[in-house]
C-alpha cells in the first residue's frame, strides 16, 4: 500500500467520484485521513486514495487570468481559449510563438495543454526570478536602481529605507529599458546572488 503524509495532494475515488484534495490529518489507528479541497473537508480511508498528478506551474498574468475568467462570461475553459486573443500575454505564452522552430506546431500547443491542466486541476504560481539593478558594486555602499514613486533613480543602497523598489522582474527591466531608452538589463544581479563574489 502506497505510504501517504500530511501535505501529499491526493486523488480520492470514493462512491465512483474522483476528487483531488490535500491529505490534513492521518490517523494510524483506522488508517482515515481528512482531506481538504476547495470546496469541502471530508475524512476518507486510506485505501481509496491515489497520487495526484502534481500542479502545473504558470507565470502569475496567467494565474490572474484564470481567475479573471472563471468569475467573468469566460467561466468556461472553452470560453478562456476563444477569447485568450483579448489579452495579449496570454495569448502569446498559450500559443508559445517564441519556442516555434520552423514548422514544428507541437511547440505550438505546449503551453496550451498547460493551461488546461491549469484551469481543470489547479496551479501553482511561478516564482519569477528577482534581479537588482547594481550600479556601481562595493564593499561599503553599493549605488542601485530605484523606483521612486513614478521615477527611476540611482542611489546608494543605504538610502533606502524599505520605502524605495529595489528589486524587479526581467520583464519590468526590460520595460524600463524600452521606455528610457536605456541598457539596465546589463547591470541586473539576480538577488540570491546579490553580495555574491563572482
Amino acid at each position: 500500500m502506497q505510504k501517504f503524509k500530511v501535505g501529499d495532494r491526493v486523488r480520492v475515488v470514493d462512491n465512483q467520484k474522483i476528487t483531488i484534495g490535500k491529505i490534513d490529518v492521518i490517523t494510524n489507528y483506522d488508517e482515515r485521513c481528512r482531506i481538504i479541497t476547495n470546496n469541502e473537508i471530508f475524512w476518507t480511508d486510506i485505501k481509496c486514495l491515489a497520487p495526484a498528478q502534481a500542479l502545473v506551474k504558470v507565470p502569475q498574468f496567467v494565474a490572474d487570468y484564470i481567475e479573471d475568467a472563471k468569475k467573468g462570461v469566460y467561466n468556461t475553459l472553452a470560453a478562456a481559449f476563444n477569447c485568450h486573443t483579448k489579452n495579449w500575454d496570454v495569448a502569446s505564452w498559450l500559443q508559445n510563438f517564441d519556442d516555434l522552430d520552423g514548422l514544428d506546431y507541437d511547440k505550438a500547443y505546449k503551453n496550451q495543454e498547460l493551461f488546461a491542466r491549469a484551469w481543470l486541476d489547479g496551479y501553482e504560481v511561478e516564482m519569477e526570478p528577482l534581479y537588482e539593478i547594481v550600479i556601481v558594486k562595493s564593499c561599503v555602499d553599493r549605488q542601485l536602481l530605484f523606483e521612486i514613486g513614478e521615477t527611476i533613480e540611482v542611489h546608494y543602497e543605504s538610502e533606502n529605507e524599505g520605502h524605495w523598489k529595489q528589486c524587479y522582474t526581467e520583464a519590468e527591466i526590460l520595460k524600463i529599458d524600452k521606455y528610457d531608452d536605456t541598457n539596465y538589463w546589463q547591470f541586473a544581479v539576480p538577488v540570491e546572488k546579490v553580495g555574491d563574489d563572482e
